[in-house]
Order: C-alpha cells, then sequence, then structure tokens
C-alpha cells in the first residue's frame, strides 16, 4: 500500500450569525466538551485537528468566523480557499435560518461550485421552542444543491457525524494531482475532483 508523504489538508471555515452555535460544534468536535458559559468569537480563530479515517488520515483546518456585522469584512478573505463551508443556523432563531441564504451566495460568489457547503441547523436540543423544522432544512439544502444535517452541540447529537459526512465528500487523495492549487492553506487537488463532488452533493439532497 503506497504511503501518503504529505498529510492532505483541507480547511472550513465555520459561518452564520451570532450564537447559533459555530463555536460550540467546534469545541464538541475537538474536545467532545460543551461550554455553558457564551463568549462571542472576536475576529476568526483557528483550530486543527486530525481525522483517521478507514482508508486515509486527513488533516481539518476549522476557521472559526464571528458573527458580528462588524467582522463581515474579513470573512471572504476566509472563503476564499476554503475545501468546505459549513454555515449553520439555531432551529429555535428563525431569522438565522432565513440569513443562510445569504451566507450559501456569499460563499458561492467567491468559491462557485469549487466548494462544499453543509447547511446545520443547530441546537435541536431546544425542542419546545423550534422555529425551523427539519424539513424545511432539508428543503433549502435541496434548493440550493448543498448537504444538510441536524446537529445539537450541547447534547452532543450529530457532531461525530457531521465531521464523517464533511470527510466522506472531500476529493480523494488517490487521483495523481495534475494541477496543485497554490493556495497556503490547501493543498490538495482540488480542479479534477470538482465536478463529481459537486454531482455527489446535488445527486443525494440529504444524505443524512
Amino acid at each position: 500500500m503506497a504511503v501518503v508523504s504529505a498529510l492532505a489538508k483541507f480547511k472550513l471555515v465555520f459561518l452564520g450569525d451570532q450564537s447559533v452555535g459555530k463555536t460550540s460544534i467546534i469545541t464538541r468536535f475537538m474536545y467532545d466538551k460543551f461550554d455553558t458559559a457564551y463568549q462571542a468569537t472576536i475576529g476568526i480563530d483557528f483550530l486543527s485537528k486530525t481525522m483517521y479515517l478507514e482508508d486515509r488520515t486527513i488533516r481539518l483546518q476549522l476557521w472559526d468566523t464571528a458573527g458580528q456585522e462588524r467582522f463581515r469584512s474579513l470573512i471572504p478573505s476566509y472563503i476564499r480557499d476554503s475545501s468546505v463551508a459549513v454555515i449553520v443556523y439555531d432551529v429555535a432563531n428563525r431569522q438565522s435560518y432565513l440569513n443562510t441564504s445569504k451566507w450559501i451566495e456569499e460563499v458561492r460568489a467567491e468559491r462557485g461550485s469549487d466548494v462544499i457547503i453543509v447547511l446545520v441547523g443547530n441546537k435541536t436540543d431546544i425542542v419546545d421552542k423550534r422555529q425551523v423544522s427539519i424539513e424545511e432544512g432539508d428543503g433549502k439544502a435541496r434548493e440550493h444543491g448543498v448537504m444538510f444535517v441536524e446537529t445539537s452541540a450541547k447534547a452532543g447529537f450529530n457532531i461525530k457525524p457531521l465531521f464523517r459526512k464533511i470527510a466522506s465528500a472531500l476529493p480523494g487523495m488517490d487521483e495523481t494531482p495534475s494541477s496543485t492549487k497554490q493556495e497556503d492553506m490547501v493543498d490538495v487537488n482540488l480542479k479534477s475532483t470538482s465536478n463529481t463532488n459537486q454531482s455527489n452533493q446535488q445527486g443525494g439532497g440529504c444524505a443524512c
């Protein structure tokens, strides 16, 4: 079996309104814990984690963006060289769900179809205050041709499956790179696999 000398790195940027749970999802994935004291992300935070899959090992670079309006000007530059955009809304906050359309448009404007987009409805543990149904979330994901998952960072629900789903959609390492992108953060060849990757997203709709 051939040994891959360089660990494939994939940049994931987390987007969405303030206090929808972007940081909490990352913290649950990284450390399997939930911090009850809310602290708004200031600017951009960066964390990195190695994922060991059945057939390969990859390095995920997680970029946590601030939801506040005053930091919006920073975000396009982080979207620009990302492999994955994770767009989060709060199922108990309808406006945060409606605003995901703008986030999806912003990602498409920067990356076109050369990016995996995952729509994530977080805070499913707040059952009695839910304002967005799973059917609505799934419908919007199908409409935009993106993946969809509901999670609860607080309860730990669907966090690992979310990242496994992302990992399974990432470009494989078995192709011979023909034209490698020149960005620092992404050192895998995305061009040759972008078409098949996009069709995987759109063909299955929600592969929950």
